[in-house]
Protein backbone atom coordinates (compact mmCIF):
# COMPACT_ATOMS: atom_id res chain seq x y z
CA UNK A 1 0.00 0.00 0.00
CA UNK A 2 2.44 2.11 1.07
CA UNK A 3 4.42 1.39 -2.61
CA UNK A 4 1.83 2.29 -4.16
CA UNK A 5 0.75 5.94 -2.70
CA UNK A 6 4.61 6.59 -3.40
CA UNK A 7 3.79 5.85 -6.61
CA UNK A 8 0.96 7.79 -7.42
CA UNK A 9 2.56 10.85 -5.60
CA UNK A 10 5.35 10.58 -7.95
CA UNK A 11 3.15 10.09 -11.05
CA UNK A 12 1.18 13.77 -9.75
CA UNK A 13 3.94 15.25 -9.51
CA UNK A 14 5.21 14.46 -13.21
CA UNK A 15 1.47 15.05 -14.26
CA UNK A 16 1.93 18.57 -12.74
CA UNK A 17 5.15 19.83 -14.43
CA UNK A 18 4.09 18.32 -17.69
CA UNK A 19 1.34 20.26 -17.68
CA UNK A 20 3.17 23.84 -16.24
CA UNK A 21 5.54 23.28 -19.42
CA UNK A 22 2.84 22.84 -21.60
CA UNK A 23 0.88 25.84 -20.34
CA UNK A 24 4.19 28.16 -20.62
CA UNK A 25 4.46 26.83 -24.01
CA UNK A 26 0.97 27.60 -24.47
CA UNK A 27 1.63 31.17 -23.18
CA UNK A 28 4.59 32.27 -25.31
CA UNK A 29 3.19 30.55 -28.43
CA UNK A 30 0.69 33.78 -29.37
CA UNK A 31 4.02 36.25 -29.32
CA UNK A 32 7.06 34.85 -28.69
CA UNK A 33 7.63 32.08 -30.95
CA UNK A 34 5.76 33.29 -33.73
CA UNK A 35 7.89 36.30 -33.36
CA UNK A 36 10.79 33.86 -33.61
CA UNK A 37 9.22 32.03 -36.42
CA UNK A 38 8.85 34.81 -38.30
CA UNK A 39 12.14 36.92 -38.17
CA UNK A 40 14.11 33.44 -37.92
CA UNK A 41 12.85 32.23 -41.22
CA UNK A 42 12.35 35.32 -43.12
CA UNK A 43 14.88 36.03 -45.85
CA UNK A 44 15.86 39.26 -47.54
CA UNK A 45 14.59 38.80 -50.83
CA UNK A 46 14.53 41.38 -53.65
CA UNK A 47 11.83 41.78 -55.84
CA UNK A 48 13.60 42.24 -58.92
CA UNK A 49 16.77 41.11 -60.10
CA UNK A 50 18.43 44.30 -61.16
CA UNK A 51 21.53 42.99 -63.19
CA UNK A 52 19.44 42.58 -65.85
CA UNK A 53 17.69 45.71 -66.16
CA UNK A 54 19.22 47.50 -69.20
CA UNK A 55 20.08 51.03 -68.07
CA UNK A 56 21.72 49.77 -65.23
CA UNK A 57 23.93 47.41 -67.29
CA UNK A 58 26.62 50.06 -68.35
CA UNK A 59 29.97 51.63 -66.30
CA UNK A 60 28.62 55.00 -64.58
CA UNK A 61 31.06 57.84 -64.72
CA UNK A 62 29.48 59.65 -61.71
CA UNK A 63 26.44 58.80 -58.95
CA UNK A 64 23.73 61.09 -59.79
CA UNK A 65 23.67 59.02 -63.15
CA UNK A 66 22.46 56.16 -61.42
CA UNK A 67 20.33 58.50 -59.79
CA UNK A 68 18.94 58.86 -63.45
CA UNK A 69 18.59 55.28 -63.84
CA UNK A 70 16.93 54.52 -61.01
CA UNK A 71 13.92 57.43 -61.85
CA UNK A 72 13.06 55.78 -65.01
CA UNK A 73 11.45 53.17 -63.21
CA UNK A 74 10.57 54.65 -59.84
CA UNK A 75 9.14 57.58 -61.49
CA UNK A 76 7.32 58.21 -58.40
CA UNK A 77 9.18 58.14 -55.52
CA UNK A 78 11.95 60.73 -55.88
CA UNK A 79 8.86 63.07 -54.82
CA UNK A 80 8.25 60.82 -51.84
CA UNK A 81 11.92 61.08 -50.09
CA UNK A 82 12.24 65.06 -51.00
CA UNK A 83 9.02 64.94 -48.84
CA UNK A 84 10.83 63.42 -45.99
CA UNK A 85 12.61 64.40 -43.33
CA UNK A 86 15.36 62.13 -44.19
CA UNK A 87 16.16 64.47 -47.56
CA UNK A 88 15.06 67.89 -45.88
CA UNK A 89 16.90 67.94 -42.14
CA UNK A 90 13.49 68.84 -40.83
CA UNK A 91 9.91 68.38 -40.31
CA UNK A 92 6.53 70.30 -39.46
CA UNK A 93 5.45 69.46 -35.83
CA UNK A 94 3.77 71.09 -33.17
CA UNK A 95 6.04 72.36 -30.36
CA UNK A 96 4.08 73.37 -26.83
CA UNK A 97 4.16 76.78 -26.18
CA UNK A 98 5.11 77.78 -29.80
CA UNK A 99 2.95 76.21 -31.89
CA UNK A 100 3.31 74.66 -35.79
CA UNK A 101 7.12 74.63 -36.65
CA UNK A 102 9.39 73.31 -38.90
CA UNK A 103 12.55 71.63 -36.77
CA UNK A 104 15.59 69.66 -37.75
CA UNK A 105 19.19 69.66 -38.41
CA UNK A 106 18.46 73.28 -40.10
CA UNK A 107 17.48 74.95 -36.62
CA UNK A 108 17.61 72.86 -33.56
CA UNK A 109 20.84 73.01 -31.52
CA UNK A 110 22.50 70.19 -30.29
CA UNK A 111 25.68 70.10 -27.67
CA UNK A 112 27.60 68.06 -29.84
CA UNK A 113 29.30 69.98 -32.92
CA UNK A 114 26.30 72.11 -32.25
CA UNK A 115 24.35 72.53 -35.74
CA UNK A 116 24.71 71.12 -39.54
CA UNK A 117 25.26 75.05 -40.45
CA UNK A 118 28.76 75.44 -40.13
CA UNK A 119 29.76 72.19 -40.24
CA UNK A 120 27.76 71.47 -43.79
CA UNK A 121 30.42 69.51 -45.38
CA UNK A 122 31.06 67.27 -42.78
CA UNK A 123 27.56 66.36 -41.36
CA UNK A 124 25.68 66.15 -45.02
CA UNK A 125 28.38 62.37 -45.01
CA UNK A 126 25.38 61.42 -43.67
CA UNK A 127 22.17 62.84 -46.16
CA UNK A 128 20.49 61.21 -48.68
CA UNK A 129 21.85 63.50 -51.24
CA UNK A 130 24.66 63.82 -52.72
CA UNK A 131 25.91 67.00 -52.47
CA UNK A 132 24.82 70.94 -51.31
CA UNK A 133 24.65 73.91 -53.53
CA UNK A 134 27.84 76.35 -52.98
CA UNK A 135 25.98 77.94 -49.75
CA UNK A 136 25.47 74.78 -48.07
CA UNK A 137 21.82 74.37 -48.55
CA UNK A 138 20.21 70.99 -49.82
CA UNK A 139 19.92 71.05 -53.74
CA UNK A 140 15.82 70.23 -54.85
CA UNK A 141 17.13 68.74 -58.34
CA UNK A 142 16.42 65.19 -58.14
CA UNK A 143 19.06 64.02 -59.59
CA UNK A 144 20.44 64.96 -56.43
CA UNK A 145 18.90 61.85 -54.35
CA UNK A 146 20.99 59.18 -53.13
CA UNK A 147 19.48 56.08 -53.89
CA UNK A 148 22.25 54.21 -53.29
CA UNK A 149 23.63 55.01 -49.22
CA UNK A 150 20.15 52.87 -48.05
CA UNK A 151 19.58 50.64 -50.50
CA UNK A 152 23.07 49.12 -51.78
CA UNK A 153 23.21 45.76 -50.51
CA UNK A 154 27.24 45.16 -51.84
CA UNK A 155 28.25 46.69 -48.33
CA UNK A 156 30.83 48.58 -50.63
CA UNK A 157 29.17 51.85 -50.65
CA UNK A 158 30.39 54.68 -49.31
CA UNK A 159 30.53 58.46 -48.45
CA UNK A 160 33.58 60.74 -48.70
CA UNK A 161 34.41 62.90 -45.85
CA UNK A 162 34.55 66.78 -46.16
CA UNK A 163 32.57 66.26 -49.93
CA UNK A 164 29.24 67.33 -48.61
CA UNK A 165 27.35 63.85 -49.05
CA UNK A 166 29.10 62.71 -52.23
CA UNK A 167 30.55 59.44 -52.46
CA UNK A 168 34.14 58.24 -53.19
CA UNK A 169 34.95 58.35 -56.51
CA UNK A 170 36.44 54.88 -56.84
CA UNK A 171 33.76 52.39 -56.12
CA UNK A 172 32.48 50.36 -58.62
CA UNK A 173 29.34 51.93 -59.11
CA UNK A 174 27.91 49.60 -61.94
CA UNK A 175 27.65 47.12 -59.41
CA UNK A 176 26.35 48.46 -56.40
CA UNK A 177 23.71 49.77 -58.53
CA UNK A 178 23.09 46.26 -60.15
CA UNK A 179 23.09 44.79 -56.54
CA UNK A 180 20.92 47.31 -55.05
CA UNK A 181 17.57 46.26 -52.63
CA UNK A 182 15.82 46.54 -48.76
CA UNK A 183 18.09 48.42 -46.47
CA UNK A 184 19.62 46.13 -44.15
CA UNK A 185 21.70 47.17 -40.91
CA UNK A 186 24.94 48.03 -43.00
CA UNK A 187 23.38 50.79 -44.47
CA UNK A 188 21.28 52.76 -41.43
CA UNK A 189 24.01 51.91 -39.57
CA UNK A 190 26.89 53.50 -41.13
CA UNK A 191 25.28 56.92 -40.31
CA UNK A 192 23.20 56.10 -36.99
CA UNK A 193 25.38 54.31 -35.40
CA UNK A 194 28.65 56.90 -36.21
CA UNK A 195 26.26 60.17 -35.56
CA UNK A 196 28.36 63.17 -33.77
CA UNK A 197 31.64 61.91 -35.44
CA UNK A 198 32.59 58.72 -33.81
CA UNK A 199 31.51 55.07 -32.90
CA UNK A 200 29.01 55.22 -30.71
CA UNK A 201 29.82 59.13 -29.33
CA UNK A 202 25.73 60.09 -29.59
CA UNK A 203 23.53 57.51 -28.78
CA UNK A 204 25.26 55.09 -26.55
CA UNK A 205 22.51 52.41 -27.40
CA UNK A 206 23.52 52.41 -30.91
CA UNK A 207 27.07 51.46 -32.20
CA UNK A 208 29.02 49.42 -34.56
CA UNK A 209 29.18 46.13 -32.43
CA UNK A 210 25.44 46.20 -33.70
CA UNK A 211 26.46 45.60 -37.37
CA UNK A 212 26.90 42.20 -36.57
CA UNK A 213 25.38 41.73 -32.80
CA UNK A 214 25.54 38.45 -30.40
CA UNK A 215 22.35 37.68 -28.11
CA UNK A 216 24.00 39.17 -24.99
CA UNK A 217 24.61 42.58 -26.90
CA UNK A 218 20.73 43.31 -28.29
CA UNK A 219 18.50 40.40 -28.55
CA UNK A 220 16.89 41.26 -31.40
CA UNK A 221 19.64 42.34 -33.83
CA UNK A 222 21.42 39.42 -32.16
CA UNK A 223 22.90 36.99 -35.23
CA UNK A 224 22.39 34.09 -33.01
CA UNK A 225 19.25 34.64 -32.40
CA UNK A 226 16.29 36.41 -34.17
CA UNK A 227 19.03 38.66 -36.55
CA UNK A 228 16.22 41.69 -36.99
CA UNK A 229 16.75 44.45 -39.13
CA UNK A 230 16.46 47.68 -38.79
CA UNK A 231 13.67 48.39 -41.03
CA UNK A 232 11.48 44.77 -39.35
CA UNK A 233 10.96 47.80 -36.68
CA UNK A 234 10.97 51.13 -38.33
CA UNK A 235 8.73 50.52 -41.20
CA UNK A 236 8.32 52.77 -43.86
CA UNK A 237 5.60 54.79 -45.52
CA UNK A 238 6.26 57.07 -48.79
CA UNK A 239 9.91 56.71 -47.51
CA UNK A 240 8.95 58.48 -44.39
CA UNK A 241 10.51 56.48 -41.58
CA UNK A 242 8.10 55.90 -38.43
CA UNK A 243 10.89 56.02 -35.08
CA UNK A 244 11.33 59.47 -34.30
CA UNK A 245 14.49 60.85 -32.90
CA UNK A 246 13.91 63.04 -30.07
CA UNK A 247 16.42 64.74 -30.04
CA UNK A 248 15.18 67.01 -33.27
CA UNK A 249 11.42 65.83 -32.92
CA UNK A 250 8.08 66.89 -30.50
CA UNK A 251 5.35 65.26 -31.02
CA UNK A 252 3.80 61.60 -29.90
CA UNK A 253 3.63 60.17 -33.84
CA UNK A 254 4.86 57.64 -36.34
CA UNK A 255 6.36 56.15 -33.14
CA UNK A 256 7.86 52.64 -33.03
CA UNK A 257 6.73 50.39 -29.82
CA UNK A 258 7.35 47.40 -28.01
CA UNK A 259 4.16 46.53 -27.71
CA UNK A 260 3.73 46.60 -31.55
CA UNK A 261 5.05 43.45 -31.51
CA UNK A 262 4.82 41.90 -27.82
CA UNK A 263 1.45 43.18 -27.21
CA UNK A 264 0.49 45.03 -24.06
CA UNK A 265 0.00 42.08 -21.97
CA UNK A 266 3.60 40.14 -22.76
CA UNK A 267 4.31 38.46 -19.71
CA UNK A 268 2.61 35.68 -17.67
CA UNK A 269 2.44 37.38 -14.11
CA UNK A 270 -0.47 40.13 -14.10
CA UNK A 271 1.57 42.01 -11.57
CA UNK A 272 4.19 43.02 -14.03
CA UNK A 273 1.87 43.40 -17.26
CA UNK A 274 0.23 46.27 -14.48
CA UNK A 275 3.95 47.81 -14.38
CA UNK A 276 3.11 48.70 -17.99
CA UNK A 277 0.93 51.43 -17.19
CA UNK A 278 3.41 53.17 -16.00
CA UNK A 279 7.03 51.69 -16.98
CA UNK A 280 8.04 51.29 -20.30
CA UNK A 281 9.19 47.81 -21.50
CA UNK A 282 12.72 49.49 -22.15
CA UNK A 283 13.00 50.53 -18.55
CA UNK A 284 13.46 47.03 -17.38
CA UNK A 285 14.83 44.94 -20.39
CA UNK A 286 17.71 47.68 -20.58
CA UNK A 287 19.60 47.33 -17.34
CA UNK A 288 23.03 48.85 -19.05
CA UNK A 289 24.13 50.03 -22.28
CA UNK A 290 26.92 51.34 -24.43
CA UNK A 291 28.13 47.54 -23.31
CA UNK A 292 30.81 46.97 -25.82
CA UNK A 293 32.00 50.63 -26.83
CA UNK A 294 31.77 53.50 -24.88
CA UNK A 295 29.76 56.66 -25.51
CA UNK A 296 30.43 60.45 -25.01
CA UNK A 297 28.99 61.48 -21.66
CA UNK A 298 30.46 65.22 -21.42
CA UNK A 299 32.16 67.24 -23.81
CA UNK A 300 33.74 70.64 -23.30
CA UNK A 301 34.42 73.13 -25.75
CA UNK A 302 35.71 75.71 -23.66
CA UNK A 303 39.40 73.99 -23.83
CA UNK A 304 39.40 73.90 -27.40
CA UNK A 305 41.77 75.38 -29.48
CA UNK A 306 44.95 74.74 -27.47
CA UNK A 307 48.02 73.75 -30.03
CA UNK A 308 51.39 72.68 -29.50
CA UNK A 309 54.53 73.72 -31.55
CA UNK A 310 51.93 75.72 -33.16
CA UNK A 311 49.51 72.93 -34.42
CA UNK A 312 46.35 70.86 -33.27
CA UNK A 313 46.66 67.70 -31.71
CA UNK A 314 44.76 64.70 -30.33
CA UNK A 315 45.21 62.67 -26.65
CA UNK A 316 43.47 59.04 -25.77
CA UNK A 317 42.30 57.24 -23.07
CA UNK A 318 43.34 53.98 -22.37
CA UNK A 319 40.37 52.96 -24.57
CA UNK A 320 41.40 54.36 -27.34
CA UNK A 321 38.20 57.27 -27.02
CA UNK A 322 39.45 60.84 -27.96
CA UNK A 323 40.04 62.33 -24.16
CA UNK A 324 41.26 65.94 -25.99
CA UNK A 325 40.87 67.05 -29.30
CA UNK A 326 42.19 70.49 -30.43
CA UNK A 327 39.81 71.30 -32.81
CA UNK A 328 36.21 69.89 -29.88
CA UNK A 329 38.11 70.23 -26.59
CA UNK A 330 37.60 68.06 -23.68
CA UNK A 331 35.63 64.22 -23.40
CA UNK A 332 34.29 62.31 -20.87
CA UNK A 333 33.24 58.72 -21.26
CA UNK A 334 31.40 55.38 -20.16
CA UNK A 335 31.37 52.21 -20.53
CA UNK A 336 28.33 49.67 -19.41
CA UNK A 337 26.16 52.04 -17.69
CA UNK A 338 23.16 52.32 -16.18
CA UNK A 339 20.66 54.15 -18.01
CA UNK A 340 18.63 57.52 -16.05
CA UNK A 341 15.13 57.46 -15.86
CA UNK A 342 12.47 59.83 -16.50
CA UNK A 343 8.91 60.58 -16.60
CA UNK A 344 7.81 60.55 -20.15
CA UNK A 345 4.59 60.93 -22.07
CA UNK A 346 6.14 61.38 -26.08
CA UNK A 347 6.59 64.97 -26.35
CA UNK A 348 9.10 67.08 -26.16
CA UNK A 349 10.61 70.35 -26.64
CA UNK A 350 13.84 72.14 -28.04
CA UNK A 351 15.79 75.11 -27.89
CA UNK A 352 16.11 76.46 -31.80
CA UNK A 353 18.26 78.75 -33.08
CA UNK A 354 17.81 82.61 -31.83
CA UNK A 355 15.90 81.21 -28.62
CA UNK A 356 16.96 83.51 -25.65
CA UNK A 357 18.25 81.82 -22.66
CA UNK A 358 15.73 82.51 -19.52
CA UNK A 359 19.31 81.84 -16.88
CA UNK A 360 22.72 81.46 -17.87
CA UNK A 361 23.72 80.53 -14.17
CA UNK A 362 21.58 77.00 -14.42
CA UNK A 363 21.97 74.35 -17.46
CA UNK A 364 19.87 74.20 -20.05
CA UNK A 365 18.32 71.75 -20.73
CA UNK A 366 18.06 71.43 -24.93
CA UNK A 367 15.10 68.59 -25.63
CA UNK A 368 13.16 68.83 -22.50
CA UNK A 369 10.83 65.75 -22.55
CA UNK A 370 7.66 66.10 -21.11
CA UNK A 371 5.92 64.04 -18.59
CA UNK A 372 5.07 62.86 -14.80
CA UNK A 373 3.46 60.43 -12.19
CA UNK A 374 -0.28 62.18 -13.06
CA UNK A 375 0.19 62.17 -16.42
CA UNK A 376 -1.99 59.36 -17.98
CA UNK A 377 0.45 59.31 -21.16
CA UNK A 378 3.06 59.20 -19.29
CA UNK A 379 5.69 56.24 -18.62
CA UNK A 380 9.13 55.77 -16.81
CA UNK A 381 11.67 55.43 -19.64
CA UNK A 382 15.76 54.58 -19.27
CA UNK A 383 18.11 57.67 -21.42
CA UNK A 384 21.51 58.65 -21.40
CA UNK A 385 21.82 62.47 -20.41
CA UNK A 386 24.69 64.16 -22.23
CA UNK A 387 26.27 67.40 -20.59
CA UNK A 388 28.56 70.10 -22.44
CA UNK A 389 30.05 73.17 -21.92
CA UNK A 390 29.52 75.19 -25.24
CA UNK A 391 29.68 78.91 -26.33
CA UNK A 392 26.85 81.51 -25.93
CA UNK A 393 26.63 85.08 -26.51
CA UNK A 394 26.14 86.58 -22.69
CA UNK A 395 25.06 90.27 -24.19
CA UNK A 396 22.17 88.49 -26.37
CA UNK A 397 21.83 85.76 -24.40
CA UNK A 398 21.47 83.04 -27.17
CA UNK A 399 23.59 79.98 -27.93
CA UNK A 400 25.84 80.79 -30.70
CA UNK A 401 26.39 78.39 -33.99
CA UNK A 402 30.31 78.54 -35.14
CA UNK A 403 31.48 78.36 -38.30
CA UNK A 404 33.39 75.07 -37.61
CA UNK A 405 34.89 73.68 -40.76
CA UNK A 406 36.16 74.81 -43.89
CA UNK A 407 38.51 73.44 -46.63
CA UNK A 408 41.84 76.08 -45.90
CA UNK A 409 42.81 78.33 -43.26
CA UNK A 410 41.82 82.42 -42.97
CA UNK A 411 38.18 81.62 -43.90
CA UNK A 412 37.21 82.07 -40.16
CA UNK A 413 36.44 78.45 -39.68
CA UNK A 414 37.18 77.43 -36.04
CA UNK A 415 38.87 74.04 -36.76
CA UNK A 416 41.37 75.83 -39.00
CA UNK A 417 41.88 78.75 -37.34
CA UNK A 418 40.89 78.46 -33.96
CA UNK A 419 39.70 82.20 -32.99
CA UNK A 420 36.26 81.47 -31.13
CA UNK A 421 35.30 85.44 -32.26
CA UNK A 422 36.02 85.03 -35.62
CA UNK A 423 34.29 81.65 -36.29
CA UNK A 424 31.35 82.91 -33.77
CA UNK A 425 30.45 85.91 -36.20
CA UNK A 426 30.74 84.59 -39.63
CA UNK A 427 28.46 81.45 -38.06
CA UNK A 428 26.01 84.05 -36.55
CA UNK A 429 25.85 86.53 -39.64
CA UNK A 430 25.48 83.42 -42.05
CA UNK A 431 22.18 82.65 -39.92
CA UNK A 432 20.84 86.58 -40.04
CA UNK A 433 21.23 86.80 -36.01
CA UNK A 434 22.88 89.07 -34.03
CA UNK A 435 26.42 88.78 -31.89
CA UNK A 436 27.70 90.71 -29.43
CA UNK A 437 31.47 90.25 -30.23
CA UNK A 438 31.59 88.50 -26.65
CA UNK A 439 31.48 84.97 -25.81
CA UNK A 440 31.06 82.54 -22.79
CA UNK A 441 30.28 79.11 -22.10
CA UNK A 442 27.09 77.76 -20.70
CA UNK A 443 26.86 74.15 -19.30
CA UNK A 444 23.72 72.23 -21.23
CA UNK A 445 21.99 69.06 -21.66
CA UNK A 446 20.30 66.57 -23.95
CA UNK A 447 18.29 63.77 -23.37
CA UNK A 448 18.62 60.15 -25.57
CA UNK A 449 16.08 57.57 -24.68
CA UNK A 450 17.95 54.16 -24.65
CA UNK A 451 15.87 52.22 -26.72
CA UNK A 452 18.11 49.57 -28.46
CA UNK A 453 20.85 47.00 -26.46
CA UNK A 454 17.69 44.91 -25.04
CA UNK A 455 19.05 42.51 -23.14
CA UNK A 456 18.15 38.61 -22.57
CA UNK A 457 15.60 37.68 -19.91
CA UNK A 458 17.37 36.61 -17.26
CA UNK A 459 19.73 40.46 -17.36
CA UNK A 460 16.61 42.47 -17.02
CA UNK A 461 16.77 44.76 -14.24
CA UNK A 462 15.53 43.09 -10.95
CA UNK A 463 12.17 44.02 -8.24
CA UNK A 464 15.07 44.87 -5.46
CA UNK A 465 16.91 47.32 -8.01
CA UNK A 466 13.93 49.72 -7.69
CA UNK A 467 12.19 48.86 -4.72
CA UNK A 468 15.04 49.32 -2.57
CA UNK A 469 15.87 52.40 0.02
CA UNK A 470 19.04 52.57 -1.11
CA UNK A 471 20.01 53.07 -4.50
CA UNK A 472 17.36 52.70 -6.17
CA UNK A 473 17.39 53.36 -10.08
CA UNK A 474 14.34 55.41 -9.76
CA UNK A 475 15.90 57.52 -6.82
CA UNK A 476 15.06 60.53 -8.72
CA UNK A 477 11.37 60.32 -9.50
CA UNK A 478 9.46 61.33 -6.71
CA UNK A 479 6.49 62.71 -7.53
CA UNK A 480 5.12 58.67 -6.38
CA UNK A 481 5.06 56.64 -3.64
CA UNK A 482 6.73 53.15 -4.45
CA UNK A 483 7.25 50.33 -1.83
CA UNK A 484 10.64 49.35 -0.51
CA UNK A 485 12.05 52.47 -1.36
CA UNK A 486 9.57 55.51 -0.09
CA UNK A 487 9.29 55.77 3.76
CA UNK A 488 5.69 56.94 5.26
CA UNK A 489 5.56 57.66 9.18
CA UNK A 490 1.75 57.23 8.48
CA UNK A 491 1.91 54.06 6.13
CA UNK A 492 4.56 52.41 8.14
CA UNK A 493 2.57 53.14 11.17
CA UNK A 494 -0.17 52.08 9.67
CA UNK A 495 1.20 48.80 9.26
CA UNK A 496 2.45 48.53 12.33
CA UNK A 497 -0.62 48.76 14.02
CA UNK A 498 -2.31 46.30 11.11
CA UNK A 499 0.36 43.52 11.92
CA UNK A 500 -0.06 44.07 15.60
CA UNK A 501 -3.75 43.82 15.32
CA UNK A 502 -2.98 40.80 13.26
CA UNK A 503 -0.84 38.97 15.75
CA UNK A 504 -3.48 39.94 18.74
CA UNK A 505 -6.13 38.50 16.84
CA UNK A 506 -4.63 35.31 16.34
CA UNK A 507 -3.67 34.93 19.83
CA UNK A 508 -7.46 35.86 20.81
CA UNK A 509 -8.87 33.53 18.19
CA UNK A 510 -6.80 30.73 19.38
CA UNK A 511 -7.39 31.67 22.92
CA UNK A 512 -10.55 31.36 22.38
CA UNK A 513 -10.52 28.11 21.29
CA UNK A 514 -8.67 26.60 23.41
CA UNK A 515 -11.11 28.12 26.64
CA UNK A 516 -13.85 26.99 24.59
CA UNK A 517 -12.46 23.35 24.61
CA UNK A 518 -11.81 23.19 27.68
CA UNK A 519 -15.13 24.29 28.67
CA UNK A 520 -16.92 21.60 26.66
CA UNK A 521 -14.64 19.38 28.41
CA UNK A 522 -15.39 19.71 31.96
CA UNK A 523 -19.40 20.09 30.85
CA UNK A 524 -18.61 16.26 29.12
CA UNK A 525 -17.78 15.29 32.76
Amino acid sequence: MRNILISLLFFGLFLAISYGILKSNEIEKPDIVKLKEKYLKREMKKKADHSKFEVLNKDFSEPREITQACETCHNLTAQEIMNSNHYNWERVGYMKGRGIVYIGKKNAINNYCIAAHGNEKSCAKCHVGLGLDKSGNIITDPTNIDCMVCHDNTETYMKASEKGGEPVRTLDFKNIAQNVGKPKRSNCGVCHFFGGGGNNVKHGDLESAQFEPLRDVDVHMAVDGVNMQCTDCHKTKEHNIFGKLYSICSMNRERTRCEDCHTETPHREDIINEHGLKVSCQACHIPVYAKVNSTKLYWDWSTAGKLKNGEPYVEEDENGNHKYMSIKGSFVWGKNLKPDYVWFNGTASHYLLGDKIKDPKSPLILNPLYGSYEDEESKIIPVKIHTAKQPYDPENNILIMPKLYSEEKGAGAFWKDFDWIKASEIGMKEQGLPFSGKIDFIETKMYWPVNHMVSTKDKSVRCEECHTRNGSRIANLRDFYIPGRDYSPLVDGMGKLLIIFAIFGVIAHGGGRIAASYIRRRKMR
